[in-house]
């Protein structure tokens, strides 16, 4: 009893009201709406900035060199000067007539190598005995460079625009033929396996498999064909031709027109990466099933 007196005689202690934390040191806030939209915005700037700061390093030290007498501005004009000639020549018409006559000889050319290396190359790879058939010829032929054979392809085929397309089919039709070759071949065998398995029949085996699998490395000799297209026909539009790009360079250098010979080399680049640009995006296209790999 005199216990639960002693309790009730002890003063009650008031329990102090708890003060809530500011937000911010209860929880830490994350970055604002503003801020993320800003880092999204950087981060995607420098992604598109990043490839060009090599370029424009370049393209500054090919300004000033000639300038500061690093090399002689007559053999080497500043890029301006040579930005300028490339300007003229397209506003006077010049540069689209020499364009236009490499475009077109070096598309037919290509679309030639590529309706001629790709049935060739999947049964190649597809059928032994073709294989051991035609593996003797074809390296003989591989290892033979196409510029060595411009000769012959002149004497056989005239100094028109046949040989020029001729030696650019030939040019091109080995790296298409090779990299579909090993793109078939390196085929994942359980696909092939599981596809057997569910059924399908051959002529889907192909389509639906093989094909699909086979097209990142039949893009990559695409790509290789396309570059060689250009170099092999630039060389042998400075044999014998009155327009193309090979012709402009060849031209210019002989009345000493350098800036005009730059303006052409110029666009020459241009076109190369305007091609492998259209590959890449034809690629991604057929090629959308891949995991693009994060790093």
């Amino acid at each position: 009893m005199s216990s639960a007196v002693e309790l009730l005689a002890k003063p009650v202690r008031a329990i102090a009201p708890v003060t809530p934390r500011p937000a911010a040191e209860a929880v830490e806030r994350g970055p604002s709406v503003a801020q993320r939209v800003a880092t999204l915005i950087v981060r995607a700037a420098w992604r598109i900035a990043k490839p060009l700061v090599a370029i424009v390093a370049f393209l500054l030290l090919w300004q000033f060199a000639p300038q500061v007498g690093l090399v002689d501005k007559v053999f080497l004009p500043p890029f301006t000067t040579v930005a300028q000639a490339f300007i003229d020549l397209v506003q006077s018409g010049e540069m689209w007539t020499h364009v236009s006559a490499s475009l077109n000889r070096s598309l037919s050319g290509f679309a030639l190598a590529l309706v001629i290396a790709v049935p060739l190359g999947i049964a190649i790879a597809w059928y032994k005995p073709v294989a051991d058939l035609l593996n003797p010829i074809l390296e003989l032929f591989r290892n033979t460079a196409a510029l060595a054979l411009l000769p012959v392809f002149v004497l056989i085929l005239g100094i028109g625009e046949t040989s020029k397309v001729a030696l650019v089919v030939y040019a091109s039709v080995f790296p298409i033929l090779l990299n579909t070759i090993t793109g078939v071949r390196t085929v994942d065998p359980l696909l092939i396996k599981s596809a057997v398995s569910l059924g399908l029949t051959p002529v889907r085996l192909f389509q639906k498999v093989i094909l699909p699998a086979a097209i990142p490395s039949i893009f990559t000799g695409l790509r290789m064909a396309a570059a060689s297209s250009i170099l092999v026909l630039l060389a042998a539009e400075m044999v014998g031709a009155r327009a193309g790009l090979g012709y402009l360079i060849t031209a210019a250098q002989q009345n000493f027109q350098i800036p005009n010979m730059y303006a052409g080399i110029l666009a020459i680049s241009l076109l190369g990466l305007s091609f492998n640009g259209l590959l890449v995006t034809l690629e991604r296209r057929f090629s959308r099933w891949r995991v693009e790999s994060n790093h």
